[in-house]
């Protein structure tokens, strides 16, 4: 780093590589002595490897390298590599004596290595503090956290955010207790309903590293055999990482680790446990008194040692996509970690995403599923209602619910509760057109017509109000309910069946289990609760209206809701039904039908293949302004064989509204690129964009200098 700003070795102004390869060349000719270390403050630096290599916390593009150090003695007992430090990073330093200078603002970062001597050849600052002597950052994390940083252009700071939780001081200190002797060998359980479920498990334990990708079961025995293979792996001698969703099936998880193997062999690691619980867990893990961990998200960072299994449930998730930039995804991270661990791998879900499908097509991954004839025994009865029989229902007319809805409800009570999924949270819903169905839309901005109160139609975007809509598909006058939130379906349901209980779950209060005595449990997709014994019918509402969404992805995900809760209904031996309100030939409805979402995937993959869409392409979303987007595309390197598509414009955000992942600030009117490459391209593309973006940060781009920013997204979630 130059000594005009304090900071460590390695920035400021440089020769040529090939002029400072001949220089450094003819250094070792001369045998040139190395100097004597100098003392810092009067202070002697370390006698041994002087120099700490230190990555700052600054998650910026350019400054995504080390820069060197001085390791004042003092210090060197507890500067080791891994631990935390603290350093001056950037401009506003003075001199101070020896001509060495000190300056610009403490910030935390990791040692990384010590060395002898630093190639750079001014002066160098010295550590500041080492924070804790705790060694939080070993080489395996370290490695995979730059792969990750690599695979999505990112910086390894940004990684590392994710994969190291900030320090708890009482935490840190509290003593770890000692590992316990590995646990035997489990039997393979409900794992032999699977064609090779008992293979699996076995190889496991014998130590043996198979990748699967694994269609569940409907049922509540997929946490159970998920602890199966996690002790199969503990009985090896290795360890094993679970990661899930959310909270609820974290906690499901750890339950059945609990009571398959007892207390003390497994951590715990979601956000619910609060900084310092998590923080003690993490360490337990690191330091090898557990070799077991379930937890959500970030948990896929988990230092677990002598790794033998990884373990990713339900991998279509939008939860299983960090927020966060470089935003990796887990069922991504664990195939890195799988490959470079030589692991076990498990991929399991009710459903299948296109992912998956690739991964077996590959031969990356086995298949491992259930016989036909234990789906059709595991699975409800499905039945559909789809828009002719609608139109022909003068129940489903004057109300929400067609007859055969009602008809399912009332035979449910009789044995049970009964689910009924909503797809949007809420009261207000959103207006269409009754004749035609084409969504109603403003006037002034395109933007969705919602219904307030006495009957108004205000645009959800730009806030006007319109009393003489009418539709311009077809001339309609009338307007219906495109979705009604799970608030309004619960009063509607109350007052069909008043003497039965009525219980919602969605964003304002998320139930986990619910009895089994007859009850109706309003739900929106991914909040359902487990019933006891499970439940004993299912509604599936307003189905069209998850497929109807603008997005590549919404035929797989609709599916994945649907069996997601239906999954959680009792199989058809023991009367458990399903209603699905959505038109039968459709594709995700048909595979829910018969039950088959692997077969709907692999439709899917081939599809995807012909069109050039992920995942068998790589691809990337650039977004920002106009004019930053056309500015940032003309300047990078983009591999030859890249295809741009677009730019389109992005929908503005209104003002207090929530700020979607990656796109533009409120009021402001962002545009977003594609870029497409085959496979094969992929860390080209990612290589060409991080250094683009690198020296775009370095001119001042990134919202705090003269260029607007532009966002970078590899492997965007959401193409639409």
């Amino acid at each position: 780093m130059s000594s005009e700003n304090g900071q460590g070795g390695g920035g400021g102004e440089e020769a040529p590589p090939e002029q400072l390869a001949l220089i450094r060349e003819a250094v070792r000719k001369a045998k040139v002595p190395k100097a004597k270390p100098r003392t810092w403050r009067g202070a002697a630096l370390a006698k041994e490897l002087p120099v700490a290599r230190v990555l700052v916390d600054k998650g910026v593009l350019h400054l995504d390298r080390y820069f060197d150090y001085a390791v004042p003695e003092e210090l060197a007992a507890v500067a080791q590599p891994g631990v935390r430090v603290r350093v001056r990073f950037g401009a506003g330093g003075r001199t101070v004596r020896d001509g060495r200078r000190e300056g610009g603002s403490l910030i935390d970062g990791f040692l990384v290595e010590r060395v002898a001597e630093s190639d750079y050849g001014g002066p160098l600052a010295a550590l500041a503090q080492v924070v804790s002597p705790e060694p939080v950052l070993g080489p395996e994390l370290l490695g995979l956290a730059r792969a990750v940083a690599d695979r999505y252009a990112g910086s390894l700071a940004d990684v590392l955010q994710l994969a190291v939780p900030p320090r708890h001081g009482r935490a840190e200190a509290g003593k770890t207790a000692e590992p316990l002797p590995a646990p035997p060998a489990p039997e393979p359980g409900s794992w032999r309903r699977y064609a090779r479920g008992a293979e699996f498990v076995k190889s496991l334990a014998a130590g043996g590293s198979p990748r699967a990708v694994w269609t569940a079961l409907p049922g509540p025995d997929w946490a159970e055999e998920i602890a199966r293979a996690v002790q199969a792996t503990l009985a090896s001698g290795r360890g094993a990482l679970v990661v899930v969703p959310a909270g609820r099936p974290a906690a499901r998880v750890d339950a059945a680790l609990r009571a398959l193997m007892g207390e003390g062999r497994h951590a715990l690691l979601t956000a619910d446990a609060g900084q310092e619980r998590r923080y003690r867990e993490w360490l337990a893990v690191r330091r090898g008194a557990v070799q077991a961990v379930v937890g959500t998200r970030a948990a896929m960072f988990a230092p677990v040692r002598n790794l033998g299994l990884v373990v990713v449930w339900d991998d279509g998730d939008a939860s299983h996509s960090d927020d966060n930039a470089p935003f990796p995804h887990v069922r991504e991270v664990l195939e890195l970690r799988a490959t470079r661990d030589k692991c076990g791998f498990l991929l399991g879900s009710w459903s299948c995403t296109v992912e998956a499908a690739q991964l077996v097509e590959s031969g990356w991954a086995a298949p491992l599923v259930a016989e036909r004839e234990q789906v059709r025994a595991a699975a409800p009865l499905v039945r559909t209602v789809g828009d002719g029989d609608l139109a022909r229902d003068e129940a489903a007319r004057a109300a929400r619910l067609p007859t055969l809805a009602w008809q399912a409800v009332r035979e449910g009570l009789r044995h049970g509760p009964v689910l009924v999924q909503v797809p949007r949270r809420g009261y207000v819903p959103r207006m269409a057109c009754a004749q035609c169905r084409a969504p109603a839309r403003c006037r002034h901005c395109a933007g969705p017509l919602e219904a307030h109160d006495a009957g108004a139609l205000r645009c959800g975007w730009c806030g006007r109000e319109d009393a003489a809509w009418h539709c311009p598909e077809c001339g309609g006058f009338r307007l219906r309910a495109q979705v009604v939130g799970a608030r309004r379906t619960a009063e509607e349901l109350g007052r069909a069946f008043p003497a039965v209980p009525v219980r919602t779950s969605g964003r304002e209060q998320v139930l986990d289990t619910v009895s089994g005595a007859p009850a109706l449990v309003v739900s929106t997709p991914g909040a359902e609760p487990v019933a006891e014994g499970g439940y004993a019918a299912a509604l599936l509402l307003d189905g069209w209206a998850m497929l109807g969404r603008p997005d590549l992805r919404a035929g797989e995900e609709a599916l994945r809701r649907w069996i997601g809760a239906a999954a959680l209904v009792r199989g058809q031996a023991a009367g458990g039904t399903v209603v699905v309100v959505a038109e039968p030939t459709l594709r995700p409805v048909q595979a829910l039908v018969r039950w088959d979402p692997v077969g709907h995937a692999v439709r899917e993959l081939a599809e995807r293949a012909e069109l050039g869409f992920p995942p068998v392409s790589r691809m990337a979303a650039v977004s920002g302004t106009a004019e930053a987007v056309a500015g940032f595309l003309s300047g990078v390197e983009l591999p030859s064989d890249a295809e741009v598509l677009g730019p389109v414009p992005l929908p503005v955000t209104e003002a207090g509204r929530p700020r979607r992942v990656g796109g533009p600030p409120p009021g402001e009117r962002w545009e977003r690129a594609l870029v497409r490459v085959p496979p094969g391209s992929g860390a080209a593309l990612a290589g060409a964009l991080k250094t683009a973006q690198a020296a775009r940060m370095a001119r001042g781009g990134g919202g705090n200098g003269s260029e607007a920013p532009v966002r970078i997204r590899i492997d965007p979630p959401d193409i639409g």
